[in-house]
């Protein structure tokens, strides 16, 4: 693919992402896509076959690009604790989000939509996420790093913290007058992930004060 091919290409992606999260997947129509992109209307059937082949590519583009930040994650810090390995598959995680934040929203978004496509994402892309967390949190409790807890609710609670500031950032918005896409959000976000990951998941070890230091009464 040129240079040339792949600007337009890319166009008409940012334009379906823009269309799609204003105007919902079925308020959009290829017109609707090309006038934006400012394309023919006839590259949409070149490059992806149709609008449902462009709503294909955008969620597999999202979901491998994901995934391939968490794999590569656990093959850099496969050697660390679970509780650091853990932290830090969460941090970059939310800073790809943050990064595609109207790509994530329109995902998220389509992904609660029973379809087969959407079931078929799940059955590969979503399973893989699963297997990923679940390796790094059973490795935790192996290692008495994490309290023993159902892994798959523990999973449920990961993805919904992971997920919600790009699901909702309207009602973040409007309601609590932040921007989960800015920095600033992110910062504090990531701070509040490893307050939670501390203190619901890890074993606080307790430290034995010797008797010599213990307080004594006159």
């Amino acid at each position: 693919m040129t240079d040339a091919q792949d600007c337009t290409r890319i166009k008409m992606i940012d334009a379906a992402i823009k269309l799609f999260n204003a105007q919902g997947y079925s308020g959009t129509s290829v017109r609707d896509i090309c006038h934006e992109a400012n394309v023919n209307p006839a590259l949409i059937s070149y490059y992806f076959g149709s609008k449902k082949g462009l709503l294909e590519s955008l969620l597999v583009q999202f979901f491998e690009e994901y995934l391939h930040i968490l794999e590569e994650t656990l093959a850099e810090q496969g050697e660390h604790c679970a509780r650091q390995l853990l932290l830090t598959c969460l941090k970059r995680a939310l800073i790809y989000q943050q990064e595609n934040h109207h790509l994530s929203r329109f995902v998220h978004r389509e992904i609660t939509i029973d379809t087969m496509l959407v079931r078929e994402l799940m059955s590969t892309y979503l399973m893989k996420e699963k297997h990923i967390f679940y390796h790094v949190l059973k490795r935790g409790m192996d290692q008495h790093e994490f309290k023993k807890q159902p892994i798959d609710f523990i999973i449920i609670q990961l993805r919904g913290m992971l997920t919600m500031p790009f699901l909702h950032p309207q009602y973040i918005r409007e309601v609590h007058h932040l921007v989960s896409h800015e920095q600033y959000f992110i910062n504090h976000y990531l701070q509040y992930l490893t307050q939670w990951v501390d203190s619901y998941l890890c074993i606080r070890t307790k430290v034995k004060v010797p008797t010599f230091v213990r307080a004594t009464t006159v």
